[in-house]
């Protein structure tokens, strides 16, 4: 018998599927992980097939030397979705199976946690009267019935305890210990449904795909919540996913509080061996809901009869590193193979998804109306160009200001929103112009005061802060842009008894770190929590009434054509942070652009108008969902190959685009705009082409591009950051 084995190496070259002969011994099974030979080395390796007759000349075939586990770690689901990524995205067959084992487990470098555990065996005897420590341990036991053996020897101490093992008194057992993760228990809360997500409910029983389109606070959590009580009453398992490792605290203290130990977490923030043991829980059956970021939607849990995409707008879904994939088309790929239904959840729903559901390829399900019954919050623009001209030049508009003083006598919270971490975004030097910029990276170093550094945000490297210009030796050194840093400092001038908090990813890097804050924000009375995006949605803070908005432009003039949407949908989704119990919240938005169309539809919660007005644009102007955009990206550590590679394969991309004149809408090759990022020089080439001839040009531009390419090549579809 013979195996097909997919090496478990990166390389293109090993890009395929092997042969291998299963020695008569071996017990294998499609799916296991194996360890081979292959030249000087010995490397694993995945079964994707067997097969009683061989390809190849038999005589050369080599013998598999040896069987990871037992078991098939990989599920014929799994294996389906690796040939479909790679068709679909053009991924290597090893990147994608990489994505369905926990990382640590492909490395060996974590197992299954193994104690020893102690129990009172059935006939005993009692030690000497003396042997007072030996009796404590007996009676310990006795009421407690079993303890680990580090436990009992930490409290009583090692001697006694190996006595009372080396009479009999005492039995040593082995037992596995799930590492699950920490979640707050919350009481148990039966919710009546409103009549809006009772409708919900009652329209989503198909085996399809629903867009569940309802506004901030209208109670989309507790439909999604319905749903999954509904599919595990039929024995079917369900997938839910949230689009930030800050959300899932919440998430997860909700599902556990309704689905207690059925429910399993898996995200990056885990520790190694709560993710390996999440993970093997998940394999097994004994967990039946799966709540997680991104990753989760590999989880190899089977018999799935609902999968949960929520804020399904949110462009974290999408992976920018290699695999690059989009979470969508995986839960879509699903969907199909388990016939299950699949809801994207959000209350400002993307273009596309909401295209999709005007053409009815998606069903709508709307809930126009918070539960609570009260209005959305009341967003108040401020121009700051004119409080500029009033001689205010600082962070804070007066109005915001104001507003802050309010909440603070009401003893009351408030959330302050600003994309952009650290203290300013770069330092100048004002005299020469030069500014601080990564070695290895293309771009500017962001300064972060508290710990007196330059770091560089792509690749972490981190740089004594500018006192003297290396230039010019001027010590007239400017701040960019405000950060997140900068604006805890100045609120703590301005109310220095308030408790102050900030959440972005310098401080949620440690275990645990968004609960731990989240926690502490919910206890403060009055309290003030200034976070990046990881604030913009999903949480609910009864006592949230006001929230800031700081830079409201920052990412309405990216070079992207989904800025002014993505504008949209940040101003919406942390508006609705406010007024989430009694009262109605209030928001204040600064901007330097207050005249701009997207302010007048988000201060009315006007998706619709929103939507219609931003998609005619992209209609007239052919960019998604009108038309796809494709990127190619070539990096390496020679700019010199790079080059040639991207000029090359432009070169063939030019014949196809003449081939289909009508169809190419643009085409184009350059420097990536970010030209270097970890010592790897990026090149790229651009095109955008109509859609009734997408998919087949797109496999013709994927096929023509050079298999002999020295650089690393990633295609993406309608990508998120052209950056």
């Amino acid at each position: 018998m013979f195996a097909k084995i997919i090496i478990d190496q990166d390389a293109k070259a090993l890009d395929k599927v092997f042969e291998y002969e299963i020695p008569d011994d071996f017990h294998v099974e499609v799916g296991m992980r194996v360890i081979v030979p292959f030249g000087s080395r010995r490397l694993q390796g995945f079964v994707v097939g067997i097969s009683d007759k061989c390809e190849f000349d038999s005589s050369k075939i080599k013998p598999i030397q040896n069987i990871v586990e037992n078991f098939a770690v990989i599920k014929k689901e799994m294996l389906d979705l690796m040939f479909y990524m790679a068709d679909k995205m053009h991924l290597k067959l090893a990147s994608c199976l990489r994505l369905f084992l926990p990382s640590e487990m492909r490395t060996d470098k974590i197992k299954e946690l193994v104690v020893n555990v102690c129990s009172l065996s059935e006939s005993y005897s009692l030690p000497s009267s003396r042997a007072k420590k030996q009796m404590q341990i007996i009676e310990y036991l006795k009421d407690k019935k079993s303890e680990k053996f580090s436990e009992l020897s930490s409290i009583f101490g090692y001697a006694p305890l190996s006595a009372l093992v080396k009479n009999g008194t005492v039995i040593v057992e082995q037992e596995q210990i799930n590492r699950t993760p920490d979640f707050d228990k919350l009481p148990k809360v039966d919710r009546k449904l409103t009549s809006l997500q009772q409708r919900a409910v009652d329209t989503i029983i198909d085996n399809k795909t629903y867009l569940l389109h309802g506004v901030t606070g209208s109670g989309k959590t507790e439909v999604y919540m319905q749903l999954i009580e509904r599919v595990l009453e039929k024995g079917k398992t369900a997938i839910m996913l949230v689009p930030e490792i800050s959300l899932t605290p919440q998430v997860l203290a909700n599902f556990k509080s309704r689905f207690g130990s059925q429910v399993a977490l898996i995200h990056s923030g885990l520790s190694a061996g709560e993710r390996f043991d999440e993970w093997r829980r998940i394999f097994f059956g004994d967990a039946r809901v799966v709540v997680g970021a991104r990753s989760a939607i590999f989880s190899p849990i089977e018999n799935v009869g609902i999968i949960i995409i929520d804020e399904e707008h949110e462009q974290s879904y999408v992976s920018e590193s290699n695999p690059r994939y989009d979470t969508h088309d995986i839960a879509e790929f699903r969907r199909k193979y388990n016939d299950c239904t699949l809801v994207l959840g959000s209350a400002t729903p993307s273009i596309d998804s909401f295209s999709k559901a005007i053409d009815g390829e998606y069903e709508l399900v709307e809930m126009p109306v918070r539960v609570n019954g009260m209005e959305m919050p009341k967003i108040v623009v401020v121009d700051m160009l004119m409080e500029m001209r009033q001689g205010n030049n600082k962070i804070f508009s007066i109005p915001l200001i104001y507003e802050l003083k309010n909440i603070i006598e009401q003893k009351k919270q408030a959330m302050i929103f600003i994309n952009r971490r650290g203290f300013s975004s770069f330092q100048r030097c004002r005299q020469c112009g030069y500014v601080a910029k990564c070695s290895d990276c293309d771009v500017s170093l962001v300064y972060h005061h508290y710990e007196n550094k330059l770091k560089c945000h792509y690749c972490g490297k981190r740089y004594r802060a500018l006192d003297v210009c290396p230039s010019c030796g001027s010590t007239d050194i400017k701040q960019g842009a405000v950060g997140t840093e900068r604006v805890v400092e100045e609120l703590k001038s301005l109310f220095p008894d308030v408790k102050i908090l900030r959440m972005d990813n310098d401080t949620t890097s440690k275990k645990n770190g968004h609960r731990t804050i989240l926690n502490e924000f919910k206890d403060a009375k009055p309290g003030i929590l200034v976070g990046t995006q990881m604030i913009a949605k999903g949480h609910d803070f009864e006592d949230v009434l006001l929230v800031g908005i700081i830079d409201a432009d920052q990412s309405l003039y990216q070079s992207d054509y989904r800025s002014i949407e993505r504008t949209f949908q940040l101003i919406t989704q942390v508006s609705g942070r406010a007024g989430r119990s009694a009262k109605q919240g209030r928001v204040i938005l600064q901007t330097y652009s207050p005249r701009h169309y997207v302010y007048k539809f988000a201060i009315n919660y006007d998706y619709k108008g929103f939507f219609k007005k931003e998609s005619n644009l992209r209609k007239v102007t052919n960019f998604p969902p009108y038309a796809r955009i494709l990127r190619i990206l070539f990096t390496h550590e020679d700019e010199k190959i790079v080059a040639q590679d991207c000029k090359d394969c432009y070169n063939e991309v030019k014949k196809i685009r003449d081939e289909y004149a009508n169809e190419f809408v643009y085409l184009d090759v350059m420097k990536a705009p970010l030209n270097k990022i970890k010592n790897k020089f990026r090149y790229q080439i651009l095109m955008r082409f109509k859609l009734p001839y997408a998919d087949e040009i797109e496999k013709k531009v994927f096929n023509c591009v050079n298999e002999k390419c020295k650089s690393s090549v990633f295609f993406e579809t309608n990508p998120n950051n052209l950056s």
